[in-house]
């Protein structure tokens, strides 16, 4: 019966997981259509795809499948099902999104439109990896860092380790190529403390959840 009890829990988490996983992309697809500066993670894979030749998709996920394996190494427990998940459905959300949502808003758009899509991808985008996080069923390599960090560095609040690892991509990526503009700062100084927030509220939620059902 116990063991019975941990599967439909963990099968939640991973219900919890994708979800925010969907969420999340839906603020990354924001970010790309409003043409005002990506997120800053995808000025890095954008920076590393200009100076080798690779697609921003493939470099994307090169980055993250190296990010797992040094943390298979080098840390323990960080690593979850859901980690490769991201990795595997990430591109492939973004894909389906810009498909739908791309004809809507453009580069010639108002800027008061693309203005406003922007901020809307930067606060849905912190909603999404907040439930990813605490889903605990893993999160993408990327985010993982700065809650690795955080973690190890207890001194620091999440969002301010998150600011900065969030100016290290910004900053990688730019010196290597890549596209910085006033999405991606509001991205890096915007993510961190709204993702913040909203920890706290999802976990709430899902421990509320797996009472009822666990």
């Amino acid at each position: 019966m116990k063991q019975q009890i941990n599967r439909r829990e963990w099968l939640l988490r991973l219900c919890f997981l994708t979800v925010g996983l969907v969420i999340a992309h839906l603020g990354v697809t924001l970010f790309l259509i409003s043409n005002l500066g990506t997120d800053t993670f995808t000025v890095f894979a954008a920076g590393i795809s200009h100076i080798t030749g690779i697609s921003v998709g493939l470099c994307h996920s090169g980055i993250q499948c190296v990010l797992i394996v040094l943390m298979i190494l080098f840390t323990k427990g960080y690593i979850k099902t859901g980690s490769f998940i991201c990795c595997l459905l990430g591109g492939p959300i973004i894909d389906v999104f810009n498909w739908l949502l791309g004809r809507f808003v453009t580069v010639d758009s108002p800027f008061v439109l693309r203005l406003t899509v922007m901020a809307l991808g930067c606060i849905i985008l912190s909603i999404g990896m907040a439930l990813v996080i605490v889903s605990d069923a893993g999160t993408g390599p990327n985010d993982l860092v700065a809650v690795i960090l955080t973690d190890k560095l207890h001194r620091f609040q999440f969002r301010t380790v998150r600011i900065c690892c969030d100016l290290f991509f910004i900053i990688v990526g730019w010196l290597l190529g890549g596209v910085v503009g006033i999405g991606t700062v509001t991205a890096a100084f915007l993510v961190g403390p709204v993702v913040q927030i909203f920890l706290p509220v999802h976990r709430r939620n899902i421990e509320r959840i797996l009472d009822k059902y666990c």
